[in-house]
Parts: C-alpha cells; structure tokens; sequence
C-alpha cells in the first residue's frame, strides 16, 4: 500500500482516506472530473434503488464515517466486500488499484442503446505514488479502461445478443494521485507510469471478474 493511504472495504463501501490531499480525475457522481480530494467513496446501494439526491446520500455516508473532505464519490450495486485489489511498482512508480464488479447489467459502447441511468457496477479506484500532469490523469483513465475492456473480452463474456461486450452500463473510474515522487507528462499503455498503473488494474479486474463468475456460476 502506498504510505498515508488508506483503504478499507466491507458491505456498506469502499473508503480511501488520505493523509494529504490527492490530485484526482474521475467520472465519480460525486465531485467528478479534476478536483483535490482528502477522501474516496465507492459506496453500495441495491440494484433497482432509486437515488434521487446520489450527492447527499455520498456526503451524508462520509460525514458519518468521519472521513475528511473533500470527498469524491461513487455508487454501485456490486459486493463492496468483494473488492478485489491489485499492485504493481516499476521507476518509482506506485499503483494500488482497488475495484468492485458485477457483470448482471454487461453491453457494449456504441452497440448499446440509450437506457434509464442505473447505479455503477465495474467501479475502478487507482492510486498512484506519484507526480502526473493532468494531462497524464486522462492517459491513465483510458489505459484503465483499455485493460478492463481487454480482461472482459479475455474472459470471454458477452451480452443478451451473444455479442462480445466492454463494460456495464454505468462503469466509474478514478485516478488518484499523491503528488510525490516522479513526475509524468505520460500515462499510456508503454510509458512507465501507464504500465504500472495497468498492471495493478489488470490483476485488480481479473480478480474481479474470476470472483464474480465464480459467485454467479
């Protein structure tokens, strides 16, 4: 684990709570894009729920755990408790990926049609020991989202129509960065930091997806 970090998951959520500020870029529903942030939520609701005010339920959910703000928040219907985790180290580079998956709502970009907004269900969570641009921070969005794409498709899961899909319909992802240590302009797939952040999300997701087919036979 990255020093000052730390993260918890049990049934309720996943937490990180950071000791100093991270620099963060997400599609987080809570406080998404490129913003500080002291705390992450990827907190549980049950499939079907209705979340009119999903910021209030996030804020309310860490002003009672305590957590410092800001925060950054998601929702999801997968097994909180089932976060699967995944570490990689290469130049100085640090990368903890911590993700939650349930397959039950699988389809494909540009193949899918428009649907009614439903909660996460592949939530990806990157910490990084490190110094990347912002610019960088968007490099590793679509390198995480590359591997997850990639580990569906190894895995071999397909929709309602037999066809090969890239996701669930609501997937999140947030990249989150300390700050310290070597600075990257880069985050694709062949930089240094790309490649460390991709292999601690490959083993993260693959873990994933093994536990979700295994509790869904």
């Amino acid at each position: 684990m990255i020093p000052g970090l730390h993260v918890e998951s049990g049934p309720e959520a996943v937490v990180v709570a950071a000791d100093r500020p991270l620099r963060a870029l997400s599609s987080a529903v809570l406080r998404g894009g490129l913003v500080e942030a002291r705390g992450i939520v990827n907190l549980h609701v049950e499939r079907g729920a209705c979340c009119e005010d999903p910021d209030a339920l996030l804020e309310a959910y860490a002003r009672g755990r305590g957590l410092a703000g800001p925060w950054v928040g998601l929702l999801t219907g997968a097994r909180t408790q089932d976060a699967t985790i995944g570490e990689e180290s290469a130049e100085g580079f640090h990368a903890v990926a911590i993700v939650t998956v349930g397959l039950s709502n699988r389809m494909a970009a540009g193949r899918a049609p428009m649907a009614r907004w439903t909660v996460s269900t592949i939530n990806t969570i990157v910490l990084v020991e490190g110094d990347p641009e912002p610019a960088a921070l968007v490099n590793l969005a679509l390198t995480v989202t590359e591997v997850k794409v990639l580990a569906l498709i190894e895995a071999g899961f397909r929709d309602a129509d037999d066809m090969l899909v890239t996701g669930t319909s609501t997937d999140a992802v947030i990249v989150a960065a300390t700050g310290r240590g070597p600075r990257a302009r880069f985050g694709g797939p062949v930089s240094a930091l790309g490649w460390t952040v991709a292999r601690a999300a490959r083993r993260a997701l693959e873990a994933g997806i093994r536990g979700w087919r295994e509790r869904n036979p």
